[in-house]
């Protein structure tokens, strides 16, 4: 039997958590013309972060790894076939047949679809939602003993606004960012900005296109330095404190999401 591609759990709160790249596993017509390792599929994925959607009653976790499908990008790029579209990764033994690639993209338009369902029934439910689009990023590009990437460019939290109308949802963007950046994280304070490193993905955008009344997608990327991105080690303190610091948020983005005008 095949891995399943998503999981879908729904709560009675106006707030959904996703993590959307956390997913490692891979079919195995796909994982047998792979010539790229696990190793490697697993430092580009988004480990753990299906975790952190616990903040939420709603969830959506994506089990299958981005390299067979990534639903994080538009559906004429969400297959990685050359290099350039994975960070200069050699991915294939050979070109991956057709065949193949319109069995993913089935996979594709199937988690659209029941997304879709999913959030529009929320809307009828709840008029108005906020969705956490959980990832996280790498910073030791140059490998396990070269520098980090400079600090200014790669914020410890990155919120991407830049699928969004800003304005609409000005006050829940600006309470998530403010509750999150003024949080106890182990007796200092996260490096919480807007835009710097991504402006948010095909998801977010997807959301916001969907549902442009009423859907807030706030792409939420934390740097991997709750973990070694080069061994896959969880560093459990640092990891608490960023699920801890993610539920602070979670009353004030609901108080603010009622005060939106509908």
């Amino acid at each position: 039997m095949e891995p399943a591609l998503w999981y879908i759990q729904q709560g009675k709160t106006p707030l959904v958590a996703t993590a959307i790249h956390a997913g490692h596993e891979i079919r195995r017509e796909v994982a047998e013309r792979l010539v790229l390792s696990e190793s490697d599929r697993l430092r580009e994925e988004d480990p753990f972060t299906g975790s952190l959607t616990t903040v939420a009653q709603n969830r959506v976790i994506v089990f299958r790894s981005r390299f067979e499908i990534d639903v994080n990008r538009p559906r004429e790029k969400a297959c990685y076939i050359r290099p350039e579209d994975a960070w200069g990764l050699h991915l294939w033994k050979q070109q991956p047949p057709k065949e193949l690639i319109e069995r993913s993209m089935e996979e594709y338009d199937g988690f659209y679809e029941e997304v879709k369902r999913f959030l529009a029934d929320l809307e009828h439910r709840s008029g108005q939602f906020v969705v956490f689009d959980l990832h996280s990023y790498n910073h030791f590009r140059d490998g396990p003993d070269g520098p980090p990437a400079d600090p200014a460019l790669n914020p410890e939290v990155n919120v991407g606004t830049g699928t969004m109308d800003r304005g609409r949802w000005a006050s829940v963007v600006d309470r998530f960012m403010n509750d999150l950046r003024t949080f106890d994280f182990l007796g200092r304070h996260l490096d919480v900005r807007e835009n710097v490193k991504f402006k948010g993905g095909h998801f977010s955008r997807w959301i916001h296109e969907t549902f442009p009344e009423t859907g807030c997608a706030m792409a939420i990327e934390f740097k991997k330095f709750f973990m070694n991105e080069w061994t896959g080690e969880l560093y459990q303190e640092q990891f608490k404190a960023i699920n801890d610091a993610l539920q602070s948020t979670v009353p004030g983005v609901i108080e603010e999401l009622t005060n939106v005008k509908k």
